[in-house]
């Protein structure tokens, strides 16, 4: 595995107030809209922002301004000589790496890195995720990191998070660490992305799931998300449960168990995948049959409904068609 540029003098342990220098096309706004929007609300989006003179191609981050916690093991110990990577969002502004966690991290050869000001108070879009997306890319420059290793994942909030960044950016990270906290997939909050990256996250991201058994509201939320993911052909699903723990940060072996289980034999059930997509394929094509129907009769205003509700649910699954119905058939209100 090559390595990075400045990698054999790029420092290990525990650091604070690092700042990092390099941007990536993938935390772009047009990259985070694309991958992270429904169709529809992107067109809406794009519209807004040229309405308002201004452009998507930028970043929403100076980096400059911004500062990250960054935990390194001494020396990858992995047969690669590679290190995984972990980019974790916390839910409140400090990013303060765990301390407790540092042995597993150790163990298992995982840099952990976390943003400041990346909470739940902050915007998610223009900064939670390009600052999660920004701390990958830094510390993949700077540091050997197996491309096949690297997660994302998060606490409560976060986890929320990071699961719509893991939908979004499945070429990037392989997995994802939901710690007491989830939503459901294919929803106006967790749209799917465009049907390439959709096929990927279906096919090489790995979810694993880790809630304190007392911590009923979030078990709840899990199942209804696992449900989703059933629903949507997401098969490679890890659920792990913390003895005795409540809403509260992942306790030293939880935590070893999750990255052992992120770096773990995947599942993969290719013929229940392709039945699977089979059926959202046909569902979908029916879906957009309602659409052209209405069309067909002059009922734009049925059109319109039926069509957002394509988009809210398959998301970029239906793209380019929805937006073709959208802006050449339905006039707008």
């Amino acid at each position: 595995m090559a390595q990075p540029a400045g990698a054999q003098s790029a420092p290990s342990g525990l650091r604070t107030d690092v700042v990092l220098s390099e941007y990536s096309t993938l935390s772009s706004a047009a990259e985070l809209v694309r991958r992270l929007s429904s169709p529809l609300s992107a067109v809406r989006i794009e519209q807004a922002a040229e309405q308002a003179g201004r452009t998507l191609h930028g970043q929403a981050i100076d980096l400059t301004r911004e500062r990250y916690s960054v935990y390194v093991p001494e020396h990858p110990h992995s047969a690669s000589g590679a290190y995984s990577l972990l980019v974790f969002i916390p839910p409140g502004a400090r990013p303060e790496v765990p301390r407790h966690w540092i042995p597993a991290l150790n163990r298992y050869n995982t840099i952990l890195v976390l943003a400041a000001n990346s909470g739940n108070e902050a915007p998610t879009t223009d900064r939670r995720e390009p600052l999660a997306l920004l701390a990958m890319h830094n510390i993949t420059a700077q540091y050997p990191v197996d491309p096949h290793q690297v997660y994302i994942g998060g606490f409560s909030g976060g986890a929320r998070v990071a699961l719509r960044l893991a939908l979004g950016y499945p070429d990037v990270f392989r997995g994802v660490l939901l710690n007491a906290g989830s939503d459901s997939i294919g929803s106006a909050d967790v749209p799917l992305p465009p049907a390439d990256l959709f096929r990927r996250f279906q096919e090489d991201t790995r979810l694993v799931y880790l809630t304190g058994e007392r911590d009923e509201e979030n078990l709840a939320r899990d199942v209804h998300s696992r449900r989703s993911l059933d629903k949507w052909c997401v098969y490679d699903v890890v659920t792990l449960s913390e003895l005795r723990a409540a809403h509260e940060l992942a306790d030293t072996a939880s935590f070893g168990r999750a990255l052992q289980e992120l770096s773990g034999q995947r599942h993969s059930n290719p013929g229940k995948l392709e039945g699977c997509r089979t059926r959202i394929d046909q569902e979908l094509k029916a879906r957009m049959g309602q659409v052209e129907n209405a069309l067909a009769r002059g009922d734009t205003n049925d059109a319109r409904r039926v069509l957002s509700e394509i988009d809210a649910q398959y998301g970029g699954l239906a793209a380019p068609r929805s937006v073709e119905l959208a802006g050449h058939s339905i006039p707008s209100n």
